[in-house]
């Protein structure tokens, strides 16, 4: 009998070690860390930033595609060129099984235009403008 009382009081023991101390069961814990910023609403894909690429892109997606086309540079139309910002490294234009980085990248979207067809090029980061065939 005295060997089960002892393990009685053991077991309470045991129960009152592990019980919460502040008797506050069912309540939630406060973390003295702090919560981070609501996030604000990331840009859509090639979010506009309202400014005007550098001229030498416009120029450069110009030249790449008088080249593709063989064509007279007067044939080509800046049909917009906009800043944008990409939501990641696809830069706007993914290609499948591709894995890419998950950050905003400053660039510009750049459409032209040659015999009735308009052409997007865009650029980001240190990459310069290249023709994006399929964009998203």
């Amino acid at each position: 009998m005295r060997s089960l009382t002892v393990a009685a009081v053991v077991a309470a023991a045991l129960l009152v070690a592990c019980g919460n101390e502040s008797g506050m069961e069912g309540q939630p814990t406060v973390s003295s860390t702090p919560s981070p910023e609501t996030p604000s609403a990331s840009p859509s894909p090639g979010t506009p930033t309202g400014a005007p690429p550098a001229s030498g892109a416009v120029e450069q997606a110009k030249a790449d595609l008088v080249k593709r086309l063989g064509i007279d540079p007067g044939q080509v139309t800046v049909v917009s060129a906009t800043e944008v910002t990409w939501p990641d490294g696809s830069l706007g234009c993914p290609e499948p099984g591709m894995n890419y980085t998950q950050a905003l990248v400053p660039g510009a979207r750049i459409v032209l235009e040659a015999g009735g067809k308009q052409y997007q090029y865009h650029s980001g980061g240190t990459r310069p403008p290249f023709l994006c065939t399929n964009p998203r």
